[in-house]
């Protein structure tokens, strides 16, 4: 069945909205040399559906955002003749398709990223993590398109990192680490469960410990990719994810010719 045509503009937007950034934020050092020389013929993007990803205050949902992101990815390793494969995953593997060469693949990846609806609304990371690490055997760069708002991912990511180059994209969104300070009673739902509850936003302390336990959820997940070596790159709806990509690929090349 053809694809409808609002779908088939958006993905035209943002394969001319990709590669267009590429080509502006790196004129005369081609972000897809950057890329080639940091991967070994395979990428694979693994992306968080889960309905965390579409909460938030900013304009530009986080799953907009990671569809983007996905894109540029994709885009980047096909103009390279690379392979490039797809990981949609919520409480469950929503979606896996095996690393391939060609443009019609990648545009199937984009297409199935852009069109995708979700049958989970919670998150386990742990088990996409694992699945990668089962169904990827040759050496490949990972990139896992996240907000990390999960628990017990940390050895599966050990795991995966020992065998793959994982790049963490953490996407967030400012209200998960800090409430507007607004009158009244508000409610506030858990994307994942459903659940309500009325917060006082006006209220100091309500507030501080917001921001005391998101916090505390950065700096654990911070510490693990510490200690797993893993260099990061942080998004927040709105901002130029292309630069801050571009910009860790070339200190990992500078380091690797150092």
């Amino acid at each position: 069945m053809a694809a409808p045509a609002d779908l088939i503009r958006k993905i035209r937007r943002i394969e001319i909205t990709t590669r267009r950034a590429v080509q502006d934020t790196l004129a005369g050092e081609p972000f897809v040399k950057v890329f080639a020389e940091e991967r070994e013929l395979t990428a694979l993007i693994a992306v968080d559906r889960s309905a965390s990803q579409d909460a938030g205050l900013a304009r530009q949902a986080k799953a907009e955002v990671a569809a983007e992101i996905a894109a540029l990815l994709v885009f980047s390793a096909l103009e390279n003749g690379d392979r490039a494969g797809l990981l949609l995953f919520t409480d469950r593997i929503e979606r896996y398709v095996p690393p391939r060469r060609g443009k019609k693949h990648g545009l199937r990846l984009i297409t199935e990223t852009l069109a995708f609806r979700p049958q989970g609304r919670g998150t386990d990371l742990a088990a996409a993590l694992g699945h990668l690490s089962r169904a990827q055997r040759r050496s490949a760069v990972v990139f896992v398109v996240s907000d990390f708002l999960a628990d017990a991912y940390e050895q599966p990511l050990a795991v995966l990192a020992r065998r793959h180059d994982v790049i963490p994209v953490v996407l967030t969104d400012p209200v998960e680490e800090k409430l507007p300070d607004v009158g009244g009673l508000w409610p506030i739902v858990d994307a994942e469960t459903g659940g309500t509850v009325l917060v006082d936003l006006s209220d100091e302390g309500t507030r501080r410990a917001w921001e005391a336990r998101a916090a505390e959820r950065v700096q654990k997940r911070d510490r693990t990719f510490r200690r797993l070596s893993l260099e990061a790159v942080r998004v927040r709806p709105g901002d130029d994810y292309v630069a801050p990509l571009a910009a860790l690929f070339r200190a990992r090349t500078r380091r690797r010719s150092a």
